[in-house]
């Protein structure tokens, strides 16, 4: 068919529709947004920059984000929409020329014990097909691949309604892949029963030490006492055979308790469902603590921890089970994959194949697809969570990013970057939030908030090309081309803390000796084994004086819209200890979630007023005007301030108001003094978890860690979130730390830690089974002199080292020394 050719000469007039080629936004005031009104281009790659707290992700997520979300719910009908989530509209005046916004978050993938890479990403659902197609010997539909369904048999008698009704009895079998000890989890676990109860006591008696099991609940410890099943006066060690029986393995059975009707359950299978049935990283931090106490997980001995029936575990294609490719690094399986030639599923090989080059090329290909989603990082997951939409051909859509380089290694930023252009040039809009300055140059338009954090940002400071920023005069422009200088003199260690034989994960039986009594910094490319390295061999291990490890991992922080930075911190205890020994009154009664509550809105503040498929609507609480306490609570004073004036302060004011005076109180002080340490001093002590930023939570969760007694502080990629001023103020917390005494240790990728490190440890050469050795150790200027490693070449670059020789000779493979050395010690 030929193309129809123009005889016009002239150009016809733009088209209206052409005229839509800008998002307007008027008037935002969502969390700290001061009514900002911005335009941004469609069909470019903007990025949003600014201090951690400024109001980005309030700009980006909250409002364009969600209302696109909101818009596009609000097509479905009222049925579908009362099964979806209700979004709010966001509190903006105008917000015009929208498109579909598909969200690419830092948010930890689903936890569920069940769910690995492969589940997540649909990789396993096209395996499983492929397994049931072309898998010798046959066994079954794609479900006999799965491990996450069970064998069913079952059989009895029917009736069928078909003219005269008739009994006939009828057989049922399905064929499932989950391997019915560990019942599709690849660990089984032995309960140590002395952690769940005191046998030498009775159930009355308040025998269960389970966490959370109290003798007055009435779903737990009272379906035990008042079964009739058990002697609750019994000392449980003199219970009968039977008893035991019952206390420990009865099946469910339903008993009467005061007129109820509740399902009593022997203890072994309660606590399995309650406790042993979510992935362990998702559980609450004292019932972990219980778990691990507890529990001891050991591989599954049936299916040696592939999660998958013997059956499902015996077809192969090409000697290959569905358990061995899952287990594969997925570089690898993608070349097995395209040695597959078989035209019967040639459309399903072609997906798969598209799928399996998505992960290598988004930097993924060392992970494999057994990999429990629940560990991995917040950059990787926020990678995996990206595959979906590489290969998409959807047009003129908003991609929406959270800090896309987060975990990544500089080597690897270059490789995100051209993912973000090539979204970009198939005509889609690219929103990006972030911090790292190769990411923002590459920007068509970047939009700067501040002109500080929290209640001291919310505006825009600048909006325009990458060269204005530079000109400019904001946090971001005068900070954009910063480059930590490599030490002159760097500290001598006190000790060292050897490694011997690690091998978890992709680690090559590494041995390496860890200084102590200097900032230490462990780096590689992503996959390269620096968790695995630092956090198996770790943490539970003592240092060289027999001082605690405290680690920091990169874990989110979970709490609800009633926690807020006092109550993470453990700081509204000694405040509730102080008003209450100055009133005579008890500490309970501020407590918003306590006696103290106003009884209107429960101590919310707000009322919530749920209108079905609609978004609910939240008003102030007319009762207590927001303030979330009883009237009478707030006629108590403490150095001229009521409870909730005192929430309200900004942590420099309260460290301040705590510090001396009436309202002395050196508990309250030492942990708003960490806060101010870590740059949080601006954050208001009532303000909701909800509210804080990524970098904000990181920072708050390390404030916490720092009060926890330890000689050795391990943190993994405390950077994560954090602007370029904030990473300053962050390395001047890490030098105050060594200089205090402690040992700190950095799982790190970014170049300003690294440069002012005492020393380096830098893993790889490359990602998964092309990684877990050591490639170098040594000082930043050793490794900058060197050049051997990616990392070392990258860090040359950051620093401006134009290759000349910064010591004496390569230092490749060489080793710490003692303390008791006089010579050679590190920077020596």
């Amino acid at each position: 068919m030929s193309m129809a050719t123009r005889t016009d000469s002239q150009s016809p007039a733009p088209h209206v529709a052409d005229s839509h080629d800008l998002i307007r936004v008027h008037g935002a005031r969502v969390n700290n947004l001061k009514d900002v009104s911005i335009e941004i281009p469609k069909r470019r790659l903007t990025v949003f920059t600014g201090v951690s707290g400024s109001g980005k992700s309030s700009l980006v997520f909250d409002t364009i984000a969600a209302e696109s979300q909101r818009l596009i719910n609000e097509t479905y009908s009222a049925f579908v929409q009362g099964f979806m989530p209700t979004l709010a509209r966001p509190e903006v005046d105008v917000l015009e020329g929208l498109t579909t916004a598909i969200i690419v978050d830092q948010q930890r993938m689903g936890a569920d014990a069940r769910s690995t890479v492969g589940t997540a990403t649909d990789a396993n659902a096209m395996l499983r097909i492929l397994f049931s197609r072309l898998g010798k010997p046959h066994i079954g539909p794609p479900g006999a691949y799965a491990f996450n369904v069970p064998s069913v048999r079952a059989s009895g008698a029917i009736t069928v309604e078909r003219g005269a009704k008739k009994t006939v009895k009828a057989t049922f079998h399905r064929t499932g892949g989950m391997c019915p000890r560990c019942e599709g989890r690849g660990t089984v676990s032995d309960i140590d029963l002395t952690q769940l109860y005191d046998d030498s006591k009775s159930i009355a008696e308040g025998a269960f030490t389970i966490p959370g099991w109290k003798s007055d609940s009435f779903w737990t410890v009272r379906v035990y006492a008042e079964s009739g099943l058990l002697d609750p006066d019994k000392p449980i060690r003199k219970f009968t055979k039977k008893e035991m029986q019952d206390f420990l393995y009865r099946e469910p059975t339903k008993v009467k308790v005061e007129g109820v009707n509740l399902t009593y359950e022997g203890l072994i299978p309660k606590i399995q469902k309650s406790f042993l049935s979510k992935d362990k990283e998702a559980l609450q931090p004292h019932i972990r603590a219980f778990v691990e106490r507890a529990v001891t997980f050991t591989t599954c001995p049936e299916c040696d921890g592939t999660r998958l029936s013997e059956g499902a575990r015996s077809s192969k294609i090409k000697r290959i089970s569905i358990a061995d490719a899952c287990a594969m690094q997925i570089s690898d399986l993608a070349a097995w994959v395209r040695g597959l030639q078989e035209p019967s599923v040639a459309p399903l090989l072609t997906a798969l194949q598209q799928t399996l080059d998505s992960f290598v090329e988004i930097g993924l290909g060392y992970l494999a697809l057994d990999r429990p989603s629940g560990t991995l990082s917040g950059g990787e997951a926020q990678r995996v969570k990206m595959i979906r939409h590489l290969g998409s051909s959807l047009t003129d859509t908003t991609y929406v990013f959270d800090e896309p380089t987060i975990g990544l290694h500089p080597h690897d930023i270059q490789r995100m970057n051209d993912l973000l252009l090539r979204l970009r040039d198939k005509g889609n809009t690219v929103l990006v939030v972030e911090h790292k300055p190769e990411t923002i140059a590459i920007a068509d338009h970047v939009v700067d908030l501040g002109p500080g954090a929290g209640t001291a940002g919310g505006t825009v400071c600048f909006e325009g090309t990458i060269e204005g920023l530079r000109a400019g005069g904001t946090v971001t422009g005068r900070h954009f081309d910063d480059r930590a200088a490599l030490k002159e003199t760097v500290r001598k260690p006190t000790g060292l803390l050897p490694v011997r034989g690690a091998t978890a994960h992709n680690l090559r039986n590494v041995d390496v000796d860890i200084p102590l009594g200097v900032l230490a910094v462990v780096t590689g490319v992503a996959g390269s084994g620096k968790s695995s390295l630092v956090h198996g061999s770790l943490p539970g291990r003592s240092g060289a004086a027999g001082e605690g490890v405290v680690s920091v991992g990169q874990g989110a922080i979970r709490g609800s819209r009633r926690s807020n930075p006092a109550t993470y911190t453990g700081l509204l205890d000694p405040i509730r200890k102080a008003f209450a020994k100055a009133n005579g009154v008890k500490p309970a009664l501020f407590s918003a979630n306590s006696e103290g509550a106003c009884p209107t809105c429960n101590g919310a503040g707000v009322v919530f007023t749920d209108l079905a498929m609609m978004a609910g609507v939240a008003t102030t609480c007319e009762e207590c005007e927001g303030k979330r306490f009883q009237a009478s609570v707030l006629e108590y004073h403490l150095g001229g301030r009521d409870i909730s004036e005192v929430l309200a302060m900004p942590v420099t004011e309260a460290e301040e108001f705590f510090g001396s005076g009436e309202a002395h109180t050196p508990a309250a002080h030492r942990i708003l003094d960490r806060l101010a340490d870590v740059g949080l001093g601006y954050l208001s002590l009532g303000q909701p978890l909800t509210t804080l930023s990524g970098g904000e939570r990181q920072r708050l969760k390390l404030a916490t860690h720092m009060a926890e007694k330890g000689g050795i502080y391990v943190l993994d990629e405390p950077t994560a979130g954090l602007h370029l001023a904030d990473v300053e103020q962050l390395l001047g917390l890490l030098d105050r730390l060594v200089d205090s005494g402690k040992s700190v240790i950095v799982v790190e990728h970014h170049q300003a830690v690294m440069a002012h490190a005492d020393w380096i440890i830098d893993l790889g050469p490359g990602a998964g089974h092309d990684g877990g050795q050591i490639v170098f150790e040594g000082t930043p200027a050793d490794l900058v002199a060197a050049r051997s490693t990616l990392t070392g070449e990258h860090l040359a670059a950051y620093v401006g080292a134009r290759g000349e020789a910064r010591a004496a000779g390569s230092t490749r493979g060489r080793r710490p020394c003692s303390p008791s050395s006089a010579s050679g010690a590190v920077g020596s």
